[in-house]
Protein backbone atom coordinates (compact mmCIF):
# COMPACT_ATOMS: atom_id res chain seq x y z
CA UNK A 1 0.00 0.00 0.00
CA UNK A 2 1.03 3.25 -1.20
CA UNK A 3 1.46 5.79 1.33
CA UNK A 4 -1.44 7.89 -0.56
CA UNK A 5 -3.94 5.24 0.16
CA UNK A 6 -4.18 5.48 3.59
CA UNK A 7 -4.81 9.63 3.15
CA UNK A 8 -7.48 8.86 0.56
CA UNK A 9 -9.40 6.61 2.67
CA UNK A 10 -8.89 9.24 5.31
CA UNK A 11 -10.29 11.79 3.32
CA UNK A 12 -13.37 10.27 2.06
CA UNK A 13 -14.22 9.17 5.93
CA UNK A 14 -13.74 12.01 7.09
CA UNK A 15 -15.50 13.94 4.45
CA UNK A 16 -18.61 11.84 5.87
CA UNK A 17 -18.40 13.32 8.81
CA UNK A 18 -18.05 16.50 7.73
CA UNK A 19 -20.85 16.95 5.32
CA UNK A 20 -23.17 15.76 8.42
CA UNK A 21 -22.36 19.05 10.23
CA UNK A 22 -21.92 21.02 7.37
CA UNK A 23 -25.70 19.95 6.88
CA UNK A 24 -26.84 21.35 10.10
CA UNK A 25 -25.66 24.81 9.36
CA UNK A 26 -28.63 26.87 9.41
CA UNK A 27 -29.24 28.92 5.93
CA UNK A 28 -31.13 31.88 7.65
CA UNK A 29 -27.89 32.34 9.82
CA UNK A 30 -24.82 31.96 7.23
CA UNK A 31 -23.92 36.37 8.36
CA UNK A 32 -24.25 34.76 12.34
CA UNK A 33 -20.78 35.52 14.11
CA UNK A 34 -19.87 34.22 18.00
CA UNK A 35 -17.85 37.13 18.30
CA UNK A 36 -17.01 40.66 16.23
CA UNK A 37 -13.51 39.30 14.89
CA UNK A 38 -14.64 35.80 14.58
CA UNK A 39 -15.41 34.81 10.42
CA UNK A 40 -19.31 34.97 10.22
CA UNK A 41 -20.75 31.53 10.05
CA UNK A 42 -20.86 31.30 6.19
CA UNK A 43 -17.41 32.32 5.88
CA UNK A 44 -16.14 29.22 8.12
CA UNK A 45 -18.69 26.62 6.47
CA UNK A 46 -17.38 27.89 3.10
CA UNK A 47 -13.86 27.88 4.56
CA UNK A 48 -14.35 24.32 5.74
CA UNK A 49 -15.56 23.25 2.28
CA UNK A 50 -13.10 24.93 -0.18
CA UNK A 51 -10.17 23.41 1.93
CA UNK A 52 -9.29 20.21 0.80
CA UNK A 53 -9.05 21.14 -3.05
CA UNK A 54 -7.39 24.34 -2.46
CA UNK A 55 -4.67 22.72 -0.24
CA UNK A 56 -4.14 20.20 -2.58
CA UNK A 57 -3.47 22.17 -5.02
CA UNK A 58 -1.08 23.82 -3.16
CA UNK A 59 0.84 20.43 -2.19
CA UNK A 60 0.89 19.90 -5.56
CA UNK A 61 3.55 22.45 -6.26
CA UNK A 62 6.76 22.58 -4.65
CA UNK A 63 7.06 26.17 -3.49
CA UNK A 64 3.88 27.48 -2.19
CA UNK A 65 3.83 31.45 -2.29
CA UNK A 66 0.96 32.79 0.61
CA UNK A 67 -0.81 35.61 -0.40
CA UNK A 68 -4.42 36.87 0.34
CA UNK A 69 -6.01 34.95 2.89
CA UNK A 70 -9.11 36.72 3.42
CA UNK A 71 -12.56 34.12 3.45
CA UNK A 72 -15.37 35.15 0.71
CA UNK A 73 -18.57 34.74 2.41
CA UNK A 74 -21.24 32.42 0.65
CA UNK A 75 -24.25 33.08 -1.21
CA UNK A 76 -26.10 30.00 0.12
CA UNK A 77 -25.79 26.62 1.60
CA UNK A 78 -25.82 25.01 -1.90
CA UNK A 79 -22.84 27.32 -2.72
CA UNK A 80 -21.41 25.65 0.41
CA UNK A 81 -22.43 22.20 0.09
CA UNK A 82 -22.02 21.89 -4.09
CA UNK A 83 -18.28 23.62 -3.23
CA UNK A 84 -17.53 20.83 -0.79
CA UNK A 85 -18.36 17.86 -2.85
CA UNK A 86 -16.08 19.27 -5.71
CA UNK A 87 -13.43 20.66 -3.45
CA UNK A 88 -13.06 16.79 -1.56
CA UNK A 89 -13.43 15.17 -5.21
CA UNK A 90 -10.76 17.55 -6.16
CA UNK A 91 -8.44 16.75 -2.80
CA UNK A 92 -8.34 13.26 -3.93
CA UNK A 93 -7.67 13.56 -7.70
CA UNK A 94 -4.60 15.66 -6.72
CA UNK A 95 -3.37 13.50 -3.96
CA UNK A 96 -4.23 10.17 -5.81
CA UNK A 97 -1.08 11.49 -8.25
CA UNK A 98 1.27 11.94 -5.57
CA UNK A 99 3.61 8.26 -5.14
CA UNK A 100 5.68 8.03 -1.91
CA UNK A 101 8.69 9.79 -3.35
CA UNK A 102 6.83 13.22 -4.25
CA UNK A 103 5.24 12.84 -0.76
CA UNK A 104 8.36 12.64 1.30
CA UNK A 105 9.67 15.08 -0.97
CA UNK A 106 10.41 19.09 0.60
CA UNK A 107 7.42 21.15 0.43
CA UNK A 108 7.88 25.26 1.22
CA UNK A 109 5.33 27.90 1.90
CA UNK A 110 6.74 31.70 1.70
CA UNK A 111 4.51 35.01 2.45
CA UNK A 112 6.32 38.20 0.69
CA UNK A 113 9.16 35.85 -0.61
CA UNK A 114 10.46 34.67 2.89
CA UNK A 115 10.41 30.84 3.93
CA UNK A 116 7.46 30.54 6.57
CA UNK A 117 7.56 26.88 6.48
CA UNK A 118 9.66 23.92 4.42
CA UNK A 119 8.53 20.08 5.53
CA UNK A 120 8.42 16.93 3.47
CA UNK A 121 4.88 17.06 1.79
CA UNK A 122 3.20 14.58 3.85
CA UNK A 123 3.68 16.77 7.22
CA UNK A 124 1.85 19.39 5.06
CA UNK A 125 -0.75 17.25 3.89
CA UNK A 126 -1.45 15.49 7.66
CA UNK A 127 -0.82 18.91 9.05
CA UNK A 128 -2.74 21.15 7.21
CA UNK A 129 -5.07 19.92 4.57
CA UNK A 130 -6.43 17.09 7.19
CA UNK A 131 -5.87 18.22 10.61
CA UNK A 132 -6.24 22.07 9.79
CA UNK A 133 -9.37 20.96 8.23
CA UNK A 134 -10.71 19.07 11.59
CA UNK A 135 -10.08 21.88 13.31
CA UNK A 136 -12.44 24.29 11.75
CA UNK A 137 -14.94 21.58 11.61
CA UNK A 138 -14.25 21.32 15.66
CA UNK A 139 -15.12 25.30 15.32
CA UNK A 140 -18.17 24.88 13.49
CA UNK A 141 -19.52 22.31 15.74
CA UNK A 142 -19.41 25.15 18.82
CA UNK A 143 -21.14 28.08 16.40
CA UNK A 144 -23.59 25.39 16.07
CA UNK A 145 -24.08 24.68 19.40
CA UNK A 146 -24.14 28.46 20.15
CA UNK A 147 -27.21 28.69 17.68
CA UNK A 148 -28.93 26.00 19.62
CA UNK A 149 -28.51 23.58 16.64
CA UNK A 150 -28.20 19.66 17.18
CA UNK A 151 -24.84 18.90 17.11
CA UNK A 152 -24.14 15.79 15.34
CA UNK A 153 -21.95 12.63 16.00
CA UNK A 154 -18.24 13.12 14.67
CA UNK A 155 -15.77 11.00 16.65
CA UNK A 156 -18.65 9.30 19.49
CA UNK A 157 -21.85 10.23 21.05
CA UNK A 158 -22.67 14.41 20.78
CA UNK A 159 -25.07 15.73 23.42
CA UNK A 160 -27.60 15.36 20.52
CA UNK A 161 -26.92 12.42 18.94
CA UNK A 162 -25.40 9.01 19.95
CA UNK A 163 -24.67 6.86 16.62
CA UNK A 164 -24.07 3.76 19.72
CA UNK A 165 -27.53 3.53 21.21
Amino acid sequence: MAIVDSILMEIEQEANTTKRVLDRVPEGKLGWKPHAISYSLGQLALHIARGQGGLADMASKDTFEIGDMSQPAPASMKEILDTFSQSTAHAKQVLATMDDARLMATWTATRNGKVILSLPRIGFIRAILMNHMYHHRGQLSVYLRLLDVPVPSIYGPSADENPFG
